[in-house]
């Protein structure tokens, strides 16, 4: 691999970072309780896990130059997998039972406000 090509996957895996840090905060801000950053399951990676008022939010981070793009970026079957995630993360952890799971959406554009999308892909 080459060093340039290195240095741009280290630039954008830092500002991802940054950019789930933008999205807790945001989220905070929202009345959420966050639960986990960056959580490894076996079905996937889940960006940021949250919780208000009875419901698991699986919060998916893009940052993209707009919301279509931000919502075309996450495939039918990655949205699947991170369903199967917060559902299993959600049945394994008593505080979290009867919780309803929800997939949502962190839309990050440049020099825009961060736009929260609650069930983003309505379900399917």
């Amino acid at each position: 691999m080459s060093q340039a090509r290195s240095a741009r996957g280290a630039a954008a895996r830092r500002s991802g970072r940054r950019g789930e840090v933008l999205a807790a905060f945001w989220l905070m801000l929202k009345g959420y309780r966050i639960l986990g950053f960056r959580l490894r399951t076996p079905q996937g990676e889940i960006d940021l896990l949250a919780y208000r008022r009875g419901v698991l939010a699986v919060v998916e981070v893009k940052r993209r130059t707009g919301l279509i793009e931000a919502l075309e970026a996450v495939a039918p079957d990655q949205r699947e997998r991170l369903r199967r995630a917060g559902a299993a993360i959600a049945a394994r952890r008593p505080t979290l039972a009867g919780a309803s799971v929800r997939l949502d959406l962190l839309a990050l554009a440049p020099g825009k406000l961060p736009r929260h999308h609650p069930d983003a892909w309505n379900g399917t």
